[in-house]
């Protein structure tokens, strides 16, 4: 590779759509020409909604209206969230069911270790608010539950 071909491909690069050039020659030589992108792009604007007094006050009601009767069963520990023992298995729980304290309603697995995750309340399942397979961090919430 000499100075003239790398000019060669500087300006291919400037002159196309191409964002980056890798090229390896016969001995294992490599170049890499990135494409910088400068501030030269125009600003994205977006239109702001506008929210009234009235209906901030209801949003507010009824997030308390959901959070109060509601009781949040926690992740213990950081991990991957599953929803049943095994991927053809069916899940442990589903939005609606019962469930009791001590039952298993996911696993979180931590370093190779799957770790099943219990209920605290009894109650019915109203949210699953995790995704299956998902990371989830120390004290996420993963389900909410209305006591009974």
């Amino acid at each position: 590779m000499n100075i003239k071909f790398i000019n060669r491909l500087i300006k291919v690069l400037e002159n196309s759509g191409i964002s980056e050039i890798e090229i390896t020659d016969f001995w294992g030589r490599k170049i890499k020409i990135i494409k910088s992108h400068s501030g030269s792009h125009s600003p994205v604007l977006s239109t702001p909604k506008i929210i009234t007094e009235e209906q901030k006050k209801l949003a507010e009601k009824k997030d308390e209206g959901e959070k109060k009767n509601t009781v949040p069963i926690r992740s213990p520990i950081v991990g991957t969230f599953y929803r049943s023992p095994s991927p053809d298995a069916p899940s442990y729980v589903e939005v609606g069911d019962i469930i009791k304290p001590g039952q298993v309603v996911c696993i979180v697995e931590a370093m190779k270790l799957m770790n099943e995750i219990e209920s605290d309340v009894a109650g019915r399942v109203i949210q699953i608010l995790a995704k299956n397979e998902d990371p989830v961090e120390y004290n996420q919430e993963l389900f909410l539950v209305e006591p009974l």
